[in-house]
This record gives C-alpha cells, structure tokens and sequence, in this order.
C-alpha cells in the first residue's frame, strides 16, 4: 500500500503536484496516455484517505469528548447530592444542639444525677450520645466524600478542557484536508467527458482486478455464507441505506461516512459498538478472513482507516469516500487489514 502523507507540508506539495498533473491532462485533452491518468488516479486516492483518517481521528476525538462530558455532569451530580445531605445533617446537628439549650446545657452527668428516674435518665443520655456520634461521623464522611468528588470533578473538567482543545486541532486539520480535496474534485472536473470515463475505467479495473486475486486464492469457499439474526439486521440496515451521500462524521440517517454506516447499521440490530473504524478494530474481536461471515466488519488499510460490512457473494456494502454514495462492491477492492466481528 502506499505511505499515506503524514504533515501539512507534504499535503500541501501533494495538493500541487495533482494540481501540475490534472492542468497537463486537462491541456493534452484525448491525448492524454493512461499513465499520466494513472498517477492521476494515485493522487486522488492518496488525498481521500488522508481525509478519511483525518475524519476518523476527529470522530474519535467527539467521541472522547462527549463520554467526558457524561462524566463531568456524573460528578457534578455527585456533588450536589452530598451538599445537599450536607446541608441536612448540618440542620439535624443544629436542631440537636438547640435541644441541649433548652435542656439548661446542664452536663449528661449532672441530668443523671438529679433526674427522678435516673435508669431512663441514663437511657436518654446513651441515645443521645450515640445519635449525636452518628451525626457527627455522618458529617465527616461526607466532608470527605464532598472534597474527594470536587476534586475529581475539577481534574475532570480540567481534562474535557483538553479534549475539547484536541477535538479543534482535528477539526483544523480536517478543513485544510476538505480545501486540498475539494480543488482536487475541481481539478478532475475540468477533465474532458472523456478522460472522466477513462479515470472511472481505471478504478475499475484496479477494483476487479484486486478482487479477482483474492478469490483466486479459493477464499468465498472457506468463509461463511450466513449471518447470525442480529447479523442479518444489521445487513438489512446498510442495505436500506445504499444511495445515501457520504458526508464527513455523519452517522444518518441521511447521509454516512464509512464507520457511521457500520455503527448505526449494527445498533439497529441492537449491538452498541464503537464509532470510529480505528476504535472498531481495535476494541472488538479480530477474525481470520477465513472464519468471515456476512455481518462482519472488514476494516481496511495499514492505519485501519476505513470500514465496510461484509454481506456475503463477496460483496461489502460501505459509504467509500466524499463524492460517491453508499453502495455494494467487491470486498477485496481495497487492502484489507482484517475482520472483526461485533456479535461474538
């Protein structure tokens, strides 16, 4: 597979080093060779993946931010449930105090002592001495936990500040990706009708014949043909979805990019999985290709950046990359990195 770019700087040169090839396709018109279209195509396929992982890492990052924000509301609850029996025990502590002043604040030992009954007089003082232990003990702990949890609370939201921070650099990184893909797309436009259609062809047959090779290997003989029900749900899903427009972090239900699909496709058959390809492949179970069955994930490429669901004949329903529409494809039409399986 080839090194994806890695900084802005080699973006940026790849940015313009597709503008100088698209410009010279664009001059030569129909004498343009199908090497020149070649690198042509090389080009685009290096910049949308830059984009694609560039939006994974931004949803990645969403993900991280909202889970923290949970947990922020969480502890901020926290703490105002112990103010608030804070304030009660307090109030309890003060009541008690107020008794003992009407009582003439007289020592427990001194009430024993002239008491008329100082059995129960002994009695009450035990009660009291225990209720007003409890109280205090109560008022400690609560003091303890009130200070751990603003504590954690504050190192919390001190971490969402953080997170928040590094969700805005992808952000930033994710525009200057769009502005190179979206010359790119303008680029390739000013084609002639008919270099257009020779591109198209190109990927094409890079697709068919990837896919050829693969099955040459005996594979769709090994792999299972049937899905588990939750599988099957999660096939219709997807399938219902072919048409709709890939968008960058969208999760439907009108448009998708690649992990939003396999997400929402499997939460649908009522299995809750991680939202980005790169945390699909990392957080759930890995499967030898051979023991594929429909309904599995294949992720896609070295760093894991794209995702599809296998749904048998070979075939992957995805949403691929901007420009294109969810639909069915050849599985082996793109480097597979492996298989995971959201139902084992």
């Amino acid at each position: 597979m080839r090194r994806p770019l890695r900084t802005h700087s080699h973006r940026a040169a790849a940015a313009v080093a597709l503008a100088c090839v698209l410009t010279a396709v664009s001059q030569q018109g129909a004498r343009a060779d199908p090497q020149t279209l070649t690198e042509v195509q090389d080009k685009l396929e290096s910049l949308y993946h830059q984009a694609e992982v560039a939006t994974d890492k931004y949803d990645a990052a969403d993900v991280k931010v909202k889970a923290q924000q949970s947990r922020v509301a969480s502890l901020n609850s926290r703490v105002r449930t112990a103010e608030g029996k804070l304030t009660r025990l307090n109030s309890y502590a003060g009541a008690a105090a107020r008794a003992q002043y009407r009582g003439g604040g007289m020592p427990a030992e001194l009430q024993f002592a002239l008491a008329g009954d100082p059995e129960q007089a002994l009695n009450n003082g035990v009660v009291a001495l225990q209720a007003q232990q409890k109280t205090q003990n109560l008022v400690t702990d609560l003091k303890t936990t009130k200070s751990v949890l603003r504590r954690r609370t504050d190192e919390a939201a001190a971490e969402l500040k953080r997170l928040r921070a590094s969700r805005r650099t992808m952000a930033t990184q994710r525009t200057t990706i769009e502005r190179h893909i979206t010359e790119a797309k303008a680029l390739e436009s000013s084609l002639a009708a008919k270099e257009r259609a020779r591109l198209a062809d190109l990927e094409k047959q890079r697709s068919e014949q990837a896919q050829a090779e693969w099955e040459r290997t005996g594979i769709l003989k090994k792999i299972g043909t049937e899905a588990t029900p939750a599988g099957k749900k999660a096939i219709a899903f997807a399938s219902r979805q072919i048409g709709k427009p890939y968008v960058w972090g969208a999760e439907g239900p009108d448009s998708y990019d690649c992990s939003g699909l396999t997400s929402q496709a499997w939460l649908a058959a009522g299995v809750t999985i991680p939202r980005t390809s790169e945390m699909q492949w990392a957080q759930l179970k890995h499967i030898p290709i051979v023991d594929m069955r429909p309904g599995d994930l294949i992720i896609y490429f070295s760093d894991a950046s794209h995702v599809a669901i296998y749904v048998g004949r070979g075939n992957i329903i995805s949403a691929p990359r901007p420009g294109r529409y969810v639909y069915e494809s050849p599985a082996a039409s793109m480097r597979i990195l492996g298989v995971v399986r959201p139902d084992a």
